[in-house]
């Protein structure tokens, strides 16, 4: 007992012990925004005033003490704790006045103005004062929506702020219904990106047009969320707070218009939610709804573009399938995705998640969506596809002004990997061959009838389609359209009234000159899929057209030899396709689009496609 007594009374008061590091480091980096309670850098400002006990039980009156004694300039420990400790007690208080002074401490400590001294970029209290800013902003600006005040009180004084309502003007629409992104979780996506920097994120809803849309509003998704940042820009925020008035100006910026913006001479990043906004629009698109729909009945197409209103979707004009998350940007080729049997565009989520927040390829490109109802004819599909294409450049760029435009690239998962080769090949009469015994000038036929046939079977390359790739397609059939079930299924397809109309114009008025007669209707993509069926056959047969680039992507499950494996839908030796510049073969099953392989191929082909000229 004695020696024990006489160990402890030799032991320092002062030292060390060894801890696990991540314990330290959380320890050392926890501020109120990642623990609930105010950093250690901020209680030592407590401590250097002998504040910290009193704080608890006062903290409005040692905010005001500590606002009292703010100098102006410099004095970045003070106003980095004030910014803190005022979001601290705002959030505890649900006093809204501390939230927007912490808001104002932190953009001061930032952008102090001119010739105002500012902390090293490396310093922690950086990042927490964009944190602080963002947060507190976010919160003010949720409570005070729809309120039109440009005067909001602070625990020391006042803001008087200025708005032009005109920020809100987006691709001809005005954006409302501003949802704060922070507070909401995100699921079904493999990743959730926030673009860091200055700003607090909402996502917003398209209101009624203001003034003339822009062209392409009538090619905007349903239910389209935009990512929508407001930033509150201060005047001189040093030396206002010192008089207790400050004065601003509130800004709105979306992606497609500003990365970032200039304040005190020097780039601000902007911080933008867009999984959040593409999770939203998502799930109020209706898309998946449409999945099945869309399989068994080819009339079915409930969904228009360009949001009108406020309590969904009460006018709109056609998209003819094809759909935009953003307004059309000249400069940046056009990336359409076509998806697959009994599916929709939103199974493409994950692929335009990465690649939309992947910088490189965002300033680059823009992503499109096209859908179409997946138990039509594959021809028919494929026409309707070129015929959409081919309006949406009459519409976008009549002149031919944007060079970018015609560099397209038109990406197909399965079945939509059919409808994607249609694009790029010249089949002369060939299609039709197959089908009948007569040209078609020679049968008995409607003016319409003609037409969507001379569309659905004749084709030439579309001049301004320059890559397509190929993911998980079956170019020779899929084995499970042969089964009976398969086969079952299709006697449930319902088509469009003009494809029954023309079906019925060749069965009845010229059934001695037509092949598939015997067959009594069309053939439905089921059928058209089918190893060894004619149209599938010579469409595997024609070679890419020159000009053209192609790549192919196969799945393949297990861990045996590709040549021997299939995805579980289509053989390697289907979806595999000679004289493309390359194939990518991933171990996974049919529904391979979303898988980060894929996606990272996909980024490799579009990095080369935009280098090359």
């Amino acid at each position: 007992m004695l020696l024990a007594a006489l160990a402890l009374a030799c032991a320092s008061p002062v030292g060390v012990t060894r801890e696990d590091p991540t314990q330290v480091h959380r320890e050392l980096t926890a501020n109120v925004l990642s623990a609930g309670r105010p950093s250690e850098r901020s209680l030592q400002v407590l401590d250097r005033f002998g504040l910290r006990e009193r704080f608890e039980k006062e903290p409005a009156a040692v905010l005001a003490e500590l606002h009292a004694g703010l100098q102006p300039t410099g004095d970045h420990r003070r106003l980095s704790g004030l910014a803190e400790l005022s979001f601290y007690h705002g959030e505890r208080s649900g006093d809204r006045r501390y939230l927007l002074a912490a808001a104002v401490y932190a953009y001061a400590l930032l952008f102090p103005g001119p010739d105002g001294e500012t902390l090293d970029a490396s310093d922690p209290r950086v990042r927490l004062a964009y944190d602080l800013y963002n947060r507190a902003l976010t919160a003010v600006l949720f409570a005070e929506a729809g309120k039109g005040r440009r005067q909001l009180e602070l625990p020391f004084g006042e803001l008087e702020f200025t708005f032009d309502p005109s920020e809100l003007d987006w691709a001809g629409h005005r954006l409302e219904n501003l949802v704060d992104a922070a507070n909401y979780q995100v699921r079904g996506l493999r990743d959730r990106f926030r673009r860091p920097g200055l700003g607090a994120p909402f996502a917003a809803t398209l209101g009624a047009p203001n003034g003339e849309p822009a062209p392409s509003a009538r090619f905007l998704t349903p239910g389209l969320r935009v990512p929508a940042t407001v930033i509150l820009r201060l005047e001189s925020p040093r030396t206002a707070l010192l008089a207790g008035h400050l004065r601003g100006r509130a800004e709105v910026f979306t992606p497609d218009e500003a990365a970032a913006t200039e304040i005190d001479g020097q780039r601000v990043p902007i911080e933008f939610e867009t999984t959040f906004a593409l999770a939203e629009t998502l799930s109020e698109s209706k898309w998946f709804d449409f999945e099945l729909q869309g399989f068994f009945s080819g009339a079915f197409r409930p969904l228009r573009s360009a949001v009108v209103g406020t309590r969904g979707i009460e006018k709109a004009s056609s998209s003819e399938g094809l759909f935009f998350l953003e307004p059309y940007r000249p400069g940046r080729i056009p990336v359409v995705l076509v998806h697959g049997t009994a599916s929709s565009p939103g199974r493409w989520a994950d692929l335009v998640n990465e690649l939309t927040n992947d910088r490189v390829i965002a300033d680059r490109y823009q992503f499109w969506l096209y859908l179409y109802n997946t138990g039509n004819p594959v021809p028919y599909s494929g026409g309707q596809l070129r015929r959409t294409l081919e309006r949406m450049l009459e519409t976008l760029d009549p002149e031919g002004r944007d060079p970018d435009l015609h560099r397209m690239v038109v990406i197909g998962h399965s079945q939509g990997g059919l409808l994607t080769k249609t694009t790029a090949i010249d089949s002369g009469s060939r299609f039709w061959d197959i089908a009948s015994k007569v040209p078609l000038d020679q049968l008995d036929l409607s003016f319409e009838t003609r037409a969507m046939l001379q569309e659905s079977l004749f084709y030439t390359p579309e001049p301004f389609v320059k890559r397509v790739i190929f993911v998980c397609t079956p170019h020779r059939g899929s084995y499970l359209a042969s089964f009976s079930l398969a086969g079952l299924v299709a006697d449930f397809v319902g088509f469009p009234s003009n494809l029954a109309q023309a079906g019925a114009e060749l069965l009845l008025h010229n059934p001695g000159n037509l092949l598939f007669a015997s067959l009594g209707r069309l053939p439905t993509s089921i059928e058209n899929m089918t190893p060894g069926n004619p149209f599938l056959r010579t469409l595997a047969e024609m070679p890419i057209a020159p000009g053209i680039s192609a790549n192919s992507i196969v799945a393949v499950k297990g861990e045996g030899p590709p040549e021997q494996g299939s995805d579980g839908v289509v053989n390697y030796a289907s979806a595999h396709l000679d004289g493309v510049e390359s194939e990518f073969v991933v171990r996974s099953g049919h529904s391979a689009q979303g898988n980060p392989d894929v996606i990272l191929e996909v980024r490799r082909i579009l990095l080369e496609h935009a280098a090359a000229r």
